[in-house]
């Protein structure tokens, strides 16, 4: 029998213990926004790395490919980058304060609360400034 499941009496579907695994609360939420942020940070990484590599090989195909990143849809990508790292630098602040902090455990859920208020406060005028000249520019108005 698995230690994350009682058997009712008479047999049946098992019921999950409380307390044992995560049933969709903040923390998994966070432990799995986490990875995300985690793996999509990687990735834009390699990329980086990949298209500045490119300036020794070939300028003028560096150019080129930066060139490919001055439009709207990569702005919004921008502001996803901005959005995941700034997720995933937060959290793991909070990883940190839950594993060294012998108070940290029994915070946890209101560190996590204070690491969604702190992105949303700094994401809102971020998102502004991002997005404001992209907008200006595909609507009108860009000088």
């Amino acid at each position: 029998m698995s230690s994350s499941t009682v058997l009712r009496p008479g047999g049946g579907i098992p019921k999950p213990r409380r307390g044992s695994v995560y049933k969709g609360a903040e923390g998994m939420w966070s432990w799995v926004a986490h990875r995300i942020t985690g793996v999509l940070t990687f990735f834009f990484l390699f990329a980086h790395v990949l298209d500045t590599a490119l300036v020794r090989v070939s300028p003028d195909s560096y150019n080129k490919v930066i060139a490919t990143y001055k439009n709207p849809l990569v702005n919004l990508l921008e502001v996803g980058l901005v959005g995941a790292v700034l997720y995933h630098s937060l959290n793991g602040i909070r990883i940190m304060l839950v594993d060294f902090w012998a108070k940290g455990p029994r915070h946890q859920r209101k560190m996590l609360w204070i690491v969604v208020a702190t992105w949303i406060v700094i994401m809102v005028p971020a998102v502004y400034f991002m997005l404001e000249f992209t907008i200006r520019k595909t609507f009108g108005n860009a000088s």
